[in-house]
């Protein structure tokens, strides 16, 4: 079954409660929250003032991607505003085991993060303690880039790794998802897709959703 999270990082942020509307309406399963810090990525965006706002707002699973340093900080943070998963980048924590565990004790998903020129072995002593792993297929910290091609042969080799843990984990993929890209992140073994601009792009959202979902 494919899964879409529209990253609100694409949205129109003056009027977000009214784009979080409008992509509930046309299909959107969860909602992606990008979380920069100007040091781990160049951009700096969101923070958990905006989550615990689009928890009030709605009842949808929000999904918080920390690209941030030393993410262990502000866990407690984003958790009590409200996300229902919670990912970081094996880069930015020093004790990545301990932080996973962290997330968990919140009762939030707790997931791990892969750039482009991160192996997914990275994975292999965590991955009986995580609920996802999201797989960046373009470099983090700018949305609208072009898809890496050679990240299918990453998601194969976390589809491996989940089906020798024995554990049903989701793989996300985040970056140039879009009709074309999609089959292929599918077909590795993907089954959560993160879409920005293949979806706030477009004036009838419901048409881009089922466009990926390949309905």
């Amino acid at each position: 079954m494919v899964r879409i999270a529209p990253s609100l990082l694409a949205a129109d942020f003056l009027n977000l409660a009214s784009e979080v509307d409008s992509v509930e309406k046309a299909g959107a399963d969860i909602l992606h929250i990008d979380v920069m810090d100007g040091l781990f990525v160049p951009n700096i965006a969101m923070g958990s003032n905006v989550v615990s706002a689009l928890r009030e707002h709605t009842s949808s699973e929000l999904d918080v991607h920390l690209m941030i340093e030393n993410p262990e900080r502000y866990v407690a943070d984003f958790c009590k505003a409200g996300a229902d998963m919670l990912s970081v980048h094996v880069e930015a924590t020093t004790h990545l085991h301990r932080t996973i565990q962290l997330i968990k004790s919140h009762q939030v998903k707790a997931g791990v993060v892969l750039n482009p020129a991160t192996p997914a072995s990275m994975l292999n002593y965590v991955i009986d303690d995580v609920d996802f792993v999201l797989v960046m297929t373009v470099n983090p910290g700018f949305g609208g880039q072009s898809f890496i091609l050679k990240m299918l042969d990453k998601i194969k080799a976390v589809r491996r790794l989940i089906e020798a843990s024995g554990r049903e984990i989701d793989i996300e993929v985040d970056g140039g998802i879009n009709a074309k890209t999609l089959p292929l992140c599918r077909e590795a073994g993907a089954t959560l897709f993160v879409a920005g601009s293949a979806i706030f792009n477009e004036q009838d959202r419901e048409l881009a959703i089922n466009r990926l979902k390949g309905i």
